[in-house]
Order: C-alpha cells, then structure tokens, then sequence
C-alpha cells in the first residue's frame, strides 16, 4: 500500500511489517500512522512480504531470506520512486528484519515500534501459542513442549501454529536474528507502548539504546501510553502513538 505525501515530499518511509498474526492485529494503527505521515508530507509505502497480505505466495513457503530479500528490493525501489532514502519503520519482529535488510540498502535511519530485540524470543513465543492449543484441547496435534518444536523445524519439518504453516526456512532465519543496527546507522528511534504511566520501558530498550548512543548513534528512546494494538482481542487504536511518531518523523527530517 502506498500513502504519497501531501505537497511537496519531505522524506519517506517503508513499513516492515510484524510476525504472523500481528501482522493482521496492527494493519488499522499502520493505515492510520500512514495516513498521518502523508498529511505532514511524508511518502509511506507499506510492505506485504511474500505470502502476505496482497504479495504472492503463501506463508507456508516463506523463508526469512527471502523476506530479507523483499525489503531490501521495496527499499531501494521506494528512494527511486519517491527520491527520498527511505526511514525503516517497524514494529516488533519486523525491526529484526529492518536491521538485517539495511545492511544491504545502506539505510540509516529507524523507527523501531516495540521492538523483539531477539528473533529467538519471538520464535519462543509464537510456539507458545501452539504449545496452549494442546494443553486447553484445541490442538489435534500431539502433545509436545517448545523444545520439541525447535527439534522438529530444525529436521527440517513444517509446524502448523494458530492457523499458519511455519517453514523451517523462516523459522530458523527468525530464530537467529537480533536487532543489531548496521555499522553505517546514523538515527534511531526506539518508542515502547505502556499501558499506563506507572509501567517503565523495559530495561533492554534502555541498554541497546544506551549502547547505541555510545557506539556514536543518534539513539532516542520514547515512552508512549496505549494499548498493546499487535495483540489485543478486538482491533485497538493509539493516538498518542500517531502523533508521537509524526513527532520524530519531523524531527529527523531536519
């Protein structure tokens, strides 16, 4: 989906998407923030990696190097395009995919929603959700713990986890991803979505980005109240993070 800039292009943006169903959850935040972009005169295109949303293919056949692969070509097709190089902008696992894609593109500059710092984290909690399915009886599968889901992916079997067919090309590409900025980085901005004024950002948004402003990045890190939109039950919204992010978008344009 591509949301162009109202008068003349500031700069633009390429949105990698989350993980799974998270993916589907946050789609009404992303239209929205797009939205909002546009009006302040920002290009946005948002990305379907393959298998996904309006791309080719199924999600079954997807591999984490190809998703790689697919970034990198959205993001340097988009600065032709729009003659701006593209911020990444990304929400949870996708800030994994972000980092590993810009080394190839050169991108500098960030926009991490909620990130995964490890894909093995992500990877643990998307099998969670299969490992549930068994134990409330919702599963026809055998029983079987995450370790024996890491087992069975890494001899090369296909899970099928709360509706989707996890590959084994995606799932140990997921497996072994960080959210490590490449050498060239020069902007990132971390935002964390809190329930409320008394939950603190977690205290590894506060060591990366540390480590980051020490490594010579312009490394911001934003606490933003609402509603966890990539999980909740019912389709959630969060203006404060819509203007938050415009907020930085601005300020990086200058």
């Amino acid at each position: 989906m591509r949301y162009s800039a109202r008068g003349d292009a500031k700069g633009s943006l390429l949105f990698v998407p989350p993980f799974a169903e998270e993916m589907n959850k946050s789609r009404r935040m992303v239209a929205l923030q797009s939205r909002a972009l546009a009006d302040r005169g920002f290009s946005v295109l948002q990305l379907d990696l393959y298998g996904c949303g309006d791309s080719d293919g199924d999600f079954g056949e997807a591999v984490w190097s190809q998703w790689r692969d697919d970034v990198v070509e959205a993001a340097r097709w988009w600065r032709a395009q729009s003659g701006h190089a593209p911020i990444l902008w990304s929400l949870r696992a996708g800030c994994l995919l972000a980092c590993e894609a810009a080394s190839a593109t050169r991108g500098e500059r960030f926009i991490f929603w909620q990130p995964q710092p490890a894909g093995s984290q992500a990877l643990q909690q998307f099998l969670r959700l299969r490992v549930a399915q068994q134990a409330f009886g919702s599963s026809a599968h055998a029983r079987a713990g995450t370790q024996d889901l890491r087992a069975a992916l890494v001899r090369g079997e296909a899970l099928e986890v709360a509706g989707y067919v996890l590959a084994p090309g995606l799932a140990l590409g997921l497996d072994a991803a960080n959210l490590s900025l490449p050498a060239h980085a020069a902007r990132v901005a971390w935002v964390e979505i809190v329930p409320d004024a008394d939950t603190a950002v977690r205290p590894v948004a506060q060591k990366l980005v540390g480590d980051w402003r020490n490594s010579g990045v312009d490394a911001t890190l934003h606490s933003v109240q609402g509603p966890a939109f990539w999980q909740t039950q019912e389709i959630a919204e969060s203006q404060a993070l819509i203007d938050a992010t415009v907020g930085i978008v601005a300020g990086s344009s200058q």
